[in-house]
């Protein structure tokens, strides 16, 4: 029963994966079909964040209240309708305001669909007795690079983008009502405790300083996608094609980190694994800056990968440590490690525009030392203690 519901949460980050990059392949689509500007096509994606933004810390008291298998499906039937919705306003239409509605769904429902799975996941950990959320991520990542994979080459022999969104819709449909039948009812579900009046996780020191350091390795990780192709352009000169290169050798190198690192989590703890994982990024970092030197630059960024692999996956598990609280605390969590994808983009592009693309990557270098400040947080609680 439990390697069934581990496969059940591997598949579901999977699929959220998979619906993530189906989208994102197709997003130069939404800009010709809608025939949008630069800057206008940053304002609809927009509608993904206000979106995400709502469901992120409602998702704790929606699992509180029909668990979380049932916010997993009912996160994944959100975000399915939500891109239906956008990929009829893009293609049916031409309706600017009907995408943006349908990806303002797609947000939310990812959004309490990403939080369910993570609290999934955590149970699959307890009851597994040994560390595997990092794996349950790696799939996210394969899934993400499975959908572009599908969608460059839908792209590529020409296939409309609605016929393209909707098969791959039914097939996510299909594989997300057969595999939510093994997920595990976790124990808050059924927990007959009261809950202590005015008990709110934005209160606890714990799961403030866990958000904190999700944060600063969600920085490291987002910048990675936002800003090293072009980095590596503008600072070393560099084609195109050797940039995405670049990119894909950061993937390569976090989604390994992410299959190999319960092995270190279990032997050696979390705590000095993410100590190591923060020296990691920064020294990979540091690489990646001043080498100068295209040979050491990849070096950089494959440890820049390794480091940034374990920060979020370990944050999410150390917030459920308590299966009672679990919900709330994993929302928390996650509301405030995603700040990073919302506030890196416009702060790295701020002080790329007065340093250079480059040297702006010392934000996030320097944010690996808050980060290795903050770890002691993911220490596991004695029993009994809040």
């Amino acid at each position: 029963m439990n390697a069934r519901a581990r496969n059940a949460v591997a598949t579901v980050f999977v699929l959220n994966g998979l619906l993530f990059a189906t989208l994102f392949s197709r997003v130069p689509d939404i800009r010709e079909h809608l025939d949008l500007s630069n800057g206008r096509l940053g304002l609809l994606l927009l509608s993904i964040s206000i979106g995400s933004l709502l469901g992120l810390p409602a998702s704790g008291r929606l699992i509180e209240q029909i668990g979380a298998t049932g916010v997993v499906r009912g996160g994944a039937f959100l975000t399915l309708v939500g891109l239906a919705l956008a990929s009829f306003g893009v293609s049916g239409i031409e309706n600017v305001p009907t995408v943006a509605v349908g990806l303002a769904g797609y947000g939310f429902g990812t959004a309490v669909w990403d939080v369910a799975m993570n609290v999934e996941g955590a149970e699959v950990e307890r009851r597994l007795g040994y560390t595997v959320m990092p794996r349950f991520h790696a799939g996210f990542s394969l899934g993400a690079i499975g959908g572009a994979g599908i969608g460059a080459g839908a792209t590529g022999v020409g296939v409309p983008l609605p016929v393209h969104v909707v098969v791959t819709l039914a097939a996510v449909a299909v594989v997300v009502v057969a595999t939510a039948a093994f997920l595990p009812a976790a124990p808050h579900d059924d927990a007959e405790e009261p809950e202590t009046p005015g008990w709110s996780p934005w209160l606890e020191p714990r799961t403030v300083a866990i958000g904190a350091m999700v944060l600063a390795f969600t920085l490291a990780e987002g910048a990675a996608g936002d800003w090293l192709a072009l980095a590596l352009v503008d600072g070393y000169d560099a084609r195109h094609f050797v940039g995405v290169a670049g990119f894909g050798l950061f993937v390569t190198a976090m989604t390994t980190g992410r299959l190999v690192g319960p092995v270190l989590l279990d032997r050696f703890g979390r705590v000095p694994v993410l100590l190591a994982s923060a020296g990691a990024a920064f020294v990979g970092l540091l690489l990646v800056i001043t080498s100068g030197q295209p040979a050491l630059a990849a070096v950089g960024i494959a440890i820049w990968g390794l480091g940034a692999a374990l920060g979020f996956p370990v944050g999410m598990s150390a917030a459920a440590d308590d299966p009672r609280r679990a919900a709330r605390r994993v929302s928390v969590v996650s509301t405030v490690g995603y700040g990073a994808f919302l506030t890196g983009p416009p702060l790295l592009g701020f002080v790329g525009n007065h340093v250079g693309t480059l040297d702006s990557l010392y934000v996030v270098m320097g944010a690996m030392v808050p980060a290795a400040l903050l770890v002691t947080a993911v220490r596991r609680p004695r029993r009994g203690a809040t």
